[in-house]
């Protein structure tokens, strides 16, 4: 096969080094002409970009604040806006290079092309350093400035305790529907929110309703007047109102609207809360879900709450054979506990019997539950005690004394739970927006009992009787974040935990919290935890 050979390559000399190179228009070869001419001339090799240490904002010019990851697509944007000259140049690639989080310094890789002399491309890569400024945002000034609100939402509950708040904390922590929030505070029967613009307070409102039974009402203030330019200042204010219906509270509903909700017996109790509330007859196991719209056309109140809750002994469950989800009917006899506890005197040999109150302490009741699925005679049940109770109610006192039975039970206890002292391996992180607190949250007490007084002392016991809640009610925790206790090992608090069954047999069927229903606290350092439980 005859070999061809290939086109003849002229060389000529560089100009300047004398180096053969083909041809160009420059007559120069590539380090020549990089020295010769820098394409990155007119782009700055420092720059500087602001962040807010409170909300953790970037300025992204003219006049945005936008919350971005480190070394994020979104980020390096707003480096690259703050560079002048890229307009002249065609910029290929660009990258962030690691620097140290502590440095307050970026770093980014670019790479430029742009044409010299005639027909000539030159391509250059360079770096750019940014300096991390701190300052503050205009909302975060404001903040700062004490009494610059624009929008304040204000919920109330009209109930003797906080553990409605509580939970409402947690449900917002949950959505992040904290963000917009400038500043929380405590007032008599809730909480106060402020918002620097109007739509964030809707958008509180918002929430609020899918997530609670309440009602709204927004009113206007208006702060100053313009007439030349026909503008005006307003600040607003939204009242949002919660039902005072709370989960396992006994509720009698008035005669002629039980029998417009299906007919139910007038005498139930709670037993879930969300946008509506359900109400259940444990009697029949017959549950109605009263809609917002309905409550709050014939509000009612409760009879008794969680407080008023008395603690029985299970003698005898005997099921009928009706049973409506997780519920099961059944007649059961109980007992007020320690009725039957025996005690032996100094000065007597005999064993005799703790009367502690004449009558019937020692009574056994016969009662209908809905509790026949998890209930076993010699477990503990919280009930609510009917023959010694006295309510000031009208719908109450209207019922016939053969439709009022001696004991309700509400849900099953845990008593010797409750006594083995143990360290919880789970904490909750609050909402924190205190003086001197940076970030959305902080590490606080919690927004609930911030006023301290005669009240804190309460509110300890509602935050204590929340955590036994979320606890005890798989439920209700499936709306909560739990996240790990740092300074409790989870290994150690298995450890714990087998021990304590082993000690309490009768209460093996403890709903615990699983390992794998905590989350990893990764933002310690912005996100602070209510007061760890032990």
């Amino acid at each position: 096969m005859e070999f061809i050979p290939g086109p003849a390559i002229h060389r000529v000399l560089c100009a300047d080094c004398g180096t053969p190179i083909e041809p160009n228009s420059a007559n120069l070869c590539v380090g020549c002409l990089r020295n010769s001419v820098d394409i990155t001339e007119g782009i700055p090799k420092q720059s500087s970009v602001s962040f807010c240490r409170n909300c953790e904002r970037f300025f992204s010019p003219p006049s945005a604040w936008t919350l971005v990851r480190p070394e994020s697509q979104e980020l390096l944007a707003i480096c690259l806006k703050r560079l002048k000259g890229l307009n002249k140049v065609r910029l290929t690639d660009a990258h962030f290079i690691w620097t140290e989080p502590h440095s307050k310094r970026l770093r980014i890789s670019l790479t430029i092309q742009k044409e010299v002399l005639t027909s000539t491309i030159l391509e250059q890569i360079f770096e750019v350093e940014y300096l991390v400024q701190h300052t503050q945002c205009p909302d975060c000034a404001k903040l700062a400035a004490k009494n610059t609100w624009k929008a304040l939402v204000q919920v109330r509950q009209k109930v003797t305790h906080k553990r409605t708040f509580l939970f409402l904390e947690q449900l917002i922590l949950k959505h992040g529907a904290q963000k917009d929030t400038v500043s929380v505070k405590e007032a008599r029967d809730g909480l106060d929110f402020f918002y620097s613009q109007r739509s964030h307070a809707i958008r509180m409102v918002e929430f609020l309703t899918g997530v609670v039974p309440v009602r709204s009402k927004g009113s206007e203030q208006l702060l100053s007047t313009d007439t030349h330019s026909n503008t005006a200042n307003y600040k607003f204010t939204y009242s949002v109102e919660i039902a005072p219906i709370c989960k396992d509270d006994l509720v009698c509903i008035p005669l002629k609207q039980a029998r417009s909700l299906s007919n139910i017996s007038p005498l139930t109790i709670c037993t879930r809360v969300g946008s509506s509330f359900q109400l259940l007859d444990v009697n029949t196991l017959q549950a109605v879900e009263v809609s917002t719209q309905v409550y709050w056309r014939t509000p009612f109140s409760a009879l008794a709450g969680i407080t008023d809750l008395v603690e029985f002994t299970v003698l005898d469950v005997e099921p009928v054979g009706t049973h409506r989800g997780r519920w099961v009917l059944a007649d059961a006899q109980v007992a007020l506990a320690g009725a039957f506890r025996s005690t032996r005197r100094r000065d007597e040999e005999d064993m005799g019997m703790d009367y502690e109150t004449a009558g019937g302490m020692t009574q056994i009741f016969h009662t209908r539950t809905h509790l026949g699925g998890i209930l076993q005679p010699g477990d503990t049940a919280m009930g609510y005690y009917l023959t010694s109770s006295n309510f000031n109610s009208d719908d109450f006192a209207a019922l016939p004394a053969n439709r009022i039975p001696d004991v309700i039970l509400v849900k099953k206890a845990y008593p010797n739970r409750r006594k083995k002292g143990r360290t919880r391996a789970w904490k909750l992180r609050s909402i924190a927006k205190e003086d001197g607190e940076e970030g959305e949250t902080g590490g606080g007490r919690g927004v609930v009992g911030r006023m301290g007084g005669r009240d804190q002392k309460k509110v300890e016991e509602d935050y204590e009787l929340f955590l036994r809640e979320l606890e005890e009610d798989p439920e209700l925790r499936a709306n909560v974040n739990l996240y790990k206790a740092k300074d409790v090992e989870m290994r150690d608090a298995e450890v714990v935990a087998e021990v304590d069954e082993e000690d309490a047999g009768e209460e093996v069927d403890f709903p615990d919290v699983q390992l794998d229903e905590l989350l990893e606290d990764f933002d310690g350092l912005t996100l602070g935890n209510v007061e760890e439980a032990s």
